[in-house]
């Protein structure tokens, strides 16, 4: 069961990001007719509840196992959304066989080790799951996990005490909270060096233990709803949860399982399995949905809900807490949010000898290619073939789950050996993004006004050192660029300067020609054919931009025809007049 687990969030973390780019087309698709087909995938299982148990597991296990070897074998498009669909409906099947046959103690073990040990392995393979890595050493693993699975199952024999409903019904909610906070967002930190994350990373691995472990020891009749309620306030609060709070939600999460499971047998385990799959998909998809359309309410709501729903699991009336159990939790958090917060190694950058910097704006769509796959790796070695100054990256993604829990900017920046310095726009963990080892004299960002659209945006102002003489850059994404075009002005150094960035405007609107009127900014690319950026397989409106002040002259330009995203990026050399 604990693989089953595993080859499903392998699954998931396919399924949901091909949702958008793929069947949404990144936003092409309208949500209602995008969320009817995602729903799809989390009703069909219902169907099991009209076959023997041992049917809807044998079955289902068959199909995930299939699945997930084919998936290793697509190459992204619609062979990649299907199969993942399937063996998400596959792994819901064979979950409920589960609930209804296995024994309760091996459930109560299984399930949380199942929720440490998938997103451990994922920490391990630097969160790039196998499913999009080449060649022919990615299948190893892959099958011998299936094996392993097959085998396990097969010696699965059905028991007359099955786990409580209520342990499955958490399993739900569990997986979404889990995929949301114990993943990449806990490696964040403050700190802008690639790679600079030993101390997060060793916080994380130690708070998956935790939950493991959690799951079959301790005392947590008292204490267990109320961590988990402290902990996702705490991430409803910050967007994510910081190293210093991990345990905390790692015991809350453990501790509550482990309180679920015990207990009478409940009469609808199959069930209730099926329900709490439903809050996983419901959950994710009012979450992640607030970003593109207005839902009519915040969307950290539905973080609380969500550990509401785990926390009552756990809850029984003879074991309501007391004051000294409250109190002691209450201190216990205090002084883990009093650790310190890890900080990254800021550098002075390398000074350059010269009058002329290599610039590339680029719309990286979370890293997702024009056929769906994850291509980080690919866009940071076609990046470096440029031998890039400064790399403005937009749509960065740093661990939404939705996305298949990546953070894109570290990893990218890792393989370039550059610094990052990231401007939250929609939340703490998408936005925007500029990666330099120039001197880096100042930053800051400045969130831009919106008129009622659910996606956020900013404009990250950088000054950095060429040839001894500052240079100002202004990085953004605009949402609403007829209204948030015109704030620009007040974010623009004084020259030398550039904006650069997706500004979702033609040289032939409106607003683009009074952006260049309000900052003095002259368009370099039409000098250079005027090349269009959106779409990338059939570019037809140049929409991604770099904008040059008085004092910059762009020696060359270039849209590169470059499969990794939905744009194209801009390349530009630049001189410093």
């Amino acid at each position: 069961m604990t693989l089953g687990l595993i080859l499903f969030l392998d699954a998931v973390r396919v399924l949901l990001p091909s949702l958008i780019t793929i069947y949404g087309q990144a936003g092409d698709t309208p949500p209602e007719q995008l969320g009817l087909f995602a729903a799809l995938w989390f009703v069909l299982p219902l169907l099991a509840l009209l076959v023997p148990p041992r049917w809807a597991l044998l079955g289902g296990a068959a199909v995930l196992a299939v699945g997930r070897v084919a998936l290793q074998a697509t190459d992204g498009g619609l062979p990649q959304l299907y199969v993942s669909g399937v063996s998400v409906t596959a792994a819901i099947v064979f979950l409920y066989g589960s609930a209804k046959l296995v024994a309760g103690p091996h459930a109560r073990l299984a399930l949380p080790l199942g929720l440490a040990l998938s997103p451990a392995l994922h920490l391990a393979i630097g969160h790039v799951d196998l499913v999009w890595r080449d060649g022919l050493l990615p299948w190893i693993p892959a099958v011998l996990a299936v094996g392993a699975f097959g085998w396990a199952v097969l010696g699965v024999t059905e028991t007359a005490d099955p786990a409580p409903g209520r342990l499955w019904f958490a399993l739900g909610p569990a997986l979404l909270l889990t995929g949301m906070f114990l993943g990449p967002s806990a490696l964040i930190g403050n700190g802008v060096t690639p790679g600079d994350r030993v101390w997060p990373t060793l916080a994380l691995l130690a708070a998956l233990i935790v939950l493991a472990l959690a799951g079959a020891t301790g005392h947590p009749a008292q204490l267990a709803p109320i961590l988990v309620i402290v902990a996702v306030w705490i991430a409803h609060d910050e967007g994510r949860l910081q190293v210093a709070t991990l345990p905390v939600f790692a015991v809350g999460l453990g501790w509550c399982l482990r309180v679920a499971g015990d207990g009478p047998r409940g009469r609808r385990p199959g069930g209730a399995l099926l329900a709490g799959m439903i809050v996983f998909f419901a959950g994710t998809f009012l979450y992640y949905a607030a970003y593109d359309t207005v839902i009519g309410f915040d969307n950290a709501y539905v973080v609380l809900a969500l550990g509401v729903a785990v926390a009552a699991t756990a809850v029984r009336l003879p074991d309501l807490p007391r004051g000294r159990p409250a109190v002691a939790a209450a201190l216990a958090v205090l002084a883990l949010w009093a650790v310190p917060k890890p900080s990254g190694t800021d550098s002075p950058g390398l000074a350059v000898d010269r009058d002329e910097f290599t610039l590339i704006a680029y719309n990286i769509r979370m890293g997702f290619g024009l056929s769906g796959t994850l291509d980080l790796d690919d866009i940071a070695d076609w990046a470096a073939s440029r031998k890039p100054d400064v790399v403005l990256i937009s749509e960065v993604d740093r661990g939404w789950f939705l996305n298949g829990g990546h953070d894109d900017l570290d990893r990218i920046a890792t393989r370039l050996g550059m610094h990052y310095h990231f401007a939250p726009a929609a939340d703490e963990l998408w936005g925007d993004a500029v990666l330099t080892n120039l001197p880096v004299r100042d930053i800051q960002s400045a969130p831009l006004v919106t008129a009622g659209y659910p996606t956020g945006a900013q404009a990250q102002t950088v000054l950095v050192e060429v040839g001894g003489r500052q240079v100002g850059i202004v990085n953004t994404h605009l949402q609403e660029p007829a209204i948030q075009s015109a704030a620009l002005r007040a974010v623009t150094p004084m020259p030398p300067a550039l904006i650069a960035g997706d500004l979702n405007l033609t040289p032939g609107d409106p607003a683009f020609a009074e952006l260049l009127r309000r900052t003095g900014l002259t368009d370099p690319l039409t000098a250079f054919g005027d090349p269009p950026t959106s779409p990338a397989d059939d570019p037809v409106r140049r929409i991604d931009h770099v904008l040059l002040s008085p004092g910059l002259t762009a020696v060359s330009a270039e849209v590169p025809r470059v499969p990794f995203s939905d744009h194209l990026p801009v390349v530009v050399r630049i001189r410093v007049d």
